[in-house]
C-alpha cells in the first residue's frame, strides 16, 4: 500500500494513476532513470496500472515534452482524443505530453520511455507530431526498438565528457528512424551501425546453444542481408569469430561460477565446440590460460574477470 502511494506521489500532478490489480497484493514497481539537457531516458518496470493525463493534470503540469515508449513484452492500450490503438510489444509510440491522454497496462510491464523536451528538441518536432498516437511501420519500429534498446544498454558506461553530445546523438538517430533520408541516414550513420550491431548481439545471445548458428541464420534473425552482415562484423574478424569469442565469453563465465560443476568438455559441447581440446586451445589464445585454470582461480576465490569491450562512448562516436 505504501509503495503504491509513493508510486502516485512521484507521478503526481502530471499522471494519475490507477493500479488494475489489489491493493492486496502490493504494487513492487521501480523507475531507473538518466536526464541531460531536455532529454530523459527511464526504465520502469511496474504492475498492471491504468494511467492518464487530464486537462486538469495539464493544467497543474503544463509540460508538454514527447514522450516514446518501448513495452518490453506487454501489449499497451492507447486512447488520444478520438483515436484508440492497442500497441504490440517491441513496437515503440508516440505520445505528446501536452495533449489529453490515457494508456492502459494489463499485466506486469518492463518498458523504456524518452522523454524529449520541446525547446531542445524543436528540430523534429515536425517528425515526432507526424507519427503521436500511430503505430509506426514495422521497418522503422523495430529500427527504433533496436535503438532504445542500445541506448539502455549503453547509458549505464557513459562517461562525463560525453554526456553533453548525448541529445545531439539521439535527436539525429530518431529523425533517421521516423522519417528516412539519405540525409538523415548519413547523419545518424555510426548510430545505425551500433542498433545493428545489437540486433546482431541480441540474435547470437539467443541462438549461442545452437550448432546451427552462422552467417544464414544470423541474416535471417536480423534481417540483413549478407553485404550488410559482414560491413557490421568487419571490425570483429567476420560472423564466425564473433560467434566464437561470444561463445568463450560464455564459458569464462560459466567457469566463473565456483557453483557451476559440470566438467569442462560438457560446457565445451553446450557452447558448440568440436572436442575439449579445440575449446582449450581456443579458451588459452582468447583469455591467456585454460580454462583448468579459471576454474581452479574460481574455486579458490580468485576467479579473474574477463577483459570488457566497447564503452558508452561508441554510442556517441561521431558527435
Amino acid at each position: 500500500m505504501e509503495q503504491l502511494e509513493a508510486w502516485c506521489r512521484w507521478y503526481t500532478p502530471t499522471f494519475e494513476i490507477e493500479p488494475l490489480r489489489s491493493k492486496q497484493d502490493g504494487f513492487p514497481a521501480s523507475n531507473r532513470s538518466w536526464s541531460v539537457d531536455g532529454l530523459a531516458v527511464s526504465r520502469v518496470r511496474s504492475p498492471p496500472t491504468s494511467v492518464w493525463r487530464s486537462k486538469t493534470n495539464i493544467r497543474k503540469s503544463p509540460v508538454d515534452h514527447w514522450a516514446i515508449t518501448l513495452s518490453k513484452s506487454r501489449t499497451s492500450s492507447v486512447e488520444v482524443g478520438d483515436t484508440s490503438l492497442d500497441v504490440p510489444a517491441g513496437a515503440p509510440f508516440v505520445l505528446s505530453v501536452g495533449e489529453e491522454l490515457r494508456v492502459h497496462r494489463t499485466e506486469d510491464d518492463d518498458r523504456l520511455v524518452l522523454l524529449l523536451s520541446r525547446d531542445r528538441f524543436s528540430r523534429i518536432a515536425h517528425l515526432l507530431d507526424a507519427v503521436k498516437a500511430t503505430i509506426l511501420p514495422a521497418s522503422q519500429g523495430r529500427f527504433l526498438a533496436d535503438y532504445m534498446l542500445v541506448l539502455e544498454r549503453n547509458l549505464p558506461n557513459l562517461s562525463a565528457m560525453d554526456v553533453a553530445r548525448f541529445p545531439n546523438a539521439v535527436e539525429a538517430m530518431l529523425a533517421a528512424c521516423l522519417v528516412p533520408s539519405a540525409d538523415r541516414l548519413d547523419s545518424a550513420r555510426h548510430q545505425i551501425e551500433l542498433t545493428l550491431m545489437e540486433r546482431v548481439r541480441q540474435a547470437v545471445r539467443r541462438n549461442l546453444r545452437s550448432p546451427s548458428l552462422g552467417p544464414d541464420k544470423l541474416c535471417r534473425e536480423t534481417a540483413m542481408s549478407r553485404s550488410q552482415l559482414y560491413r557490421v562484423l568487419e571490425s570483429e574478424g567476420g560472423a564466425a569469430h564473433y560467434i566464437q569469442r561470444r561463445r568463450l565469453s560464455e564459458s569464462f563465465s560459466i567457469l566463473c561460477d565456483a557453483s557451476n560443476t559440470h566438467p569442462i568438455a560438457r560446457i565445451a559441447e553446450a557452447l558448440c565446440f568440436a572436442d575439449a581440446s579445440s575449446f582449450t586451445r581456443a579458451f588459452r589464445q582468447e583469455f591467456g590460460m585454460t580454462p583448468r585454470q579459471v576454474r581452479a582461480a574460481s574455486l579458490a576465490g580468485q576467479a579473474p574477470m574477463a577483459a570488457k569491450t566497447g564503452g558508452g562512448g561508441d554510442l556517441l562516436h561521431g558527435f
